[in-house]
């Protein structure tokens, strides 16, 4: 029988597998929301003065996100289980270092090291589930439990965030993934065994790997930067104009290389791009929700941290139920786009409603149908792109495609926070300008109204850039149903237009 026609049996322990990889990407969303309920303490210990606080977030996005794509290549050349509990280790005594930091370069430092670390584990329990679920109804039911765990991990990390800072002391909020880790990769080291021959051995593209690192620590830091010194702030646009020419140099190089960092037909295919586009906008609007409902929660309504955590749960519960009983069901009766289009028009529908924030709105009335509504549709949108992220990709270049979910997740968390939160804040400003008089007699509430209708105008570009994410889905997205049983050939490309027949999962043989 040749090998190609070889169809490689389950590995028998794949769910045992699931269940490590799913602990491991847990740590890593969760850290990127846990470390911001700490960071007003971890300040004060540690005299981090305001204008160098923002580097306990920038030097974590710095590193993971201009790191991503080397990452997913290490995992495709190195080994996906190699690369993955290496990466579990790394981040473990990363985050030592930061709980037990004695000066802010210290905790500047360890964040970075997760952040390079994290860059490696990323990708790897992504590419690993993609190359160990082959079927297609197991390979919805694993991505329906990993895709609730990337959208719900970063609210998780608010409650855990502030259970920790609460109860016992900020650094609880790195030593906290010491467990975390250690259980993954000694469950990873013992269970998972990654398909032979799925490996890419060609030789580092090391002019791409500068290319790509340095282009994208320039994209996250202008967004970054832009939050804090403005869009007109000198150095904002160098960073944007220097991304601009490094990423589209990185393209060029890419196209001539021999063995390319990121094969440019992992990227120019419809289904592909289609989802890390329209995930990236998903994102945005996400991670603006998540910064203006904790100031909202916890400024304006006086939550406690515990208290704006749990106040997060329906959004959890409903991403859970979105990605792993609607998505994960459905996926191999309908073709993806008609779950993703409808799943960020619901959590559109959902930031609609916040949209009618007021200081004394109703928890039970707004938020939490609000967050239901969004939680559903994310996880139902979620689940089927991070399955057609990989999907059609060789078996060598699953690393690098799945270190491109992870880049357009990262990108679109920095463009969320800089750009809603500045939008938010111009809003703000603009309505205390115009209300000068109720700031004469009522100082404080003219605060909190200020802050209120910021937010909601920034909801309202969130809505709008929801819609737009779903019109990508539906509109690039044609890849069909998934088959019932995996297929002894590769996926096709995906490029034809309509493409409505069932597509193919890869399987690898030995």
């Amino acid at each position: 029988m040749s090998k190609t026609a070889d169809l490689r049996l389950p590995d028998p322990s794949r769910w045992k597998a699931l269940a490590f990889i799913a602990l491991a990407q847990l740590m890593v969303v969760l850290d990127a929301t846990i470390v911001n309920i700490a960071l007003p303490h971890a300040q004060t210990d540690l005299g981090i003065s305001d204008a160098n606080k923002q580097w306990v977030i920038t030097a974590y996005a710095l590193a993971f996100g201009g790191l991503l794509l080397f990452g997913g290549r290490i995992a495709d050349l190195w080994g996906r289980k190699r690369t993955f509990v290496v990466g579990l280790i790394g981040f473990a005594l990363a985050s030592a270092l930061g709980g037990a930091a004695q000066n802010q370069a210290m905790l500047f430092g360890s964040r970075a090291l997760q952040g390079v670390f994290g860059a490696l584990l990323a990708p790897a329990a992504l590419s690993l589930l993609a190359v160990m679920f082959t079927d297609a109804k197991e390979r919805a039911k694993a991505f329906g439990i990993y895709g609730a765990i990337a959208g719900g991990g970063g609210a998780v990390g608010l409650i855990l965030g502030g259970f920790l800072t609460q109860v016992l002391d900020w650094r609880w909020t790195f030593f906290v993934n010491i467990p975390f880790a250690a259980v993954a990769a000694a469950g990873a080291y013992f269970v998972i065994r990654e398909p032979a021959g799925s490996r890419n051995r060609s030789s580092l593209d090391v002019p791409g790997v500068v290319l790509s690192a340095l282009g994208l620590v320039s994209l996250v830091y202008g967004f970054t930067r832009a939050e804090s010194a403005g869009w007109a702030d000198g150095l904002t646009i160098g960073m944007f104009v220097a991304s601009g020419v490094l990423l589209l140099a990185f393209v060029a190089t890419e196209a001539r290389v021999k063995s390319p960092l990121l094969p440019l037909r992992v990227v120019l295919d419809r289904n592909r791009g289609g989802v890390y586009l329209s995930l990236g906008l998903a994102i945005i609007a996400m991670f603006g929700l998540f910064l203006f409902l904790t100031y909202y929660l916890q400024v304006v309504k006086g939550y406690s941290p515990i208290r704006t955590g749990f106040a997060f749960l329906p959004m959890i519960a409903g991403m859970i139920t979105g990605s792993t009983q609607i998505g994960a069901r459905l996926m191999t009766r309908v073709p993806a786009r008609k779950l993703m289009g409808p799943g960020f028009l619901a959590a559109a529908v959902g930031m609609l409603l916040l949209t009618q924030l007021e200081i004394d709105s109703s928890y039970v009335g707004l938020i939490l149908p609000a967050q239901l509504l969004l939680g559903l549709g994310m996880g139902t949108a979620f689940m089927p792109a991070m399955s057609l992220a990989t999907h059609g990709v060789e078996p060598r270049d699953s690393g690098v495609a799945s270190a491109m979910v992870n880049t357009s997740q990262q990108v679109g968390g920095a463009i969320g926070t800089a750009l809603l939160n500045t939008i938010a804040a111009s809003a703000a400003t603009a309505y205390a300008g115009s209300h000068a008089a109720l700031g004469a007699t009522d100082p404080e509430l003219l605060k909190l109204q200020s802050m209120v209708h910021g937010f909601t105008g920034a909801i309202w570009w969130a809505v709008g850039i929801l819609l737009v994410a779903a019109t990508i889905a539906v509109t690039f997205v044609n890849a069909g149903r998934p088959t019932a049983a995996p297929t002894s050939g590769g996926a096709g490309s995906g490029d034809a237009e309509g493409v409505e027949d069932e597509f193919r999962m890869p399987v690898v043989a030995h």
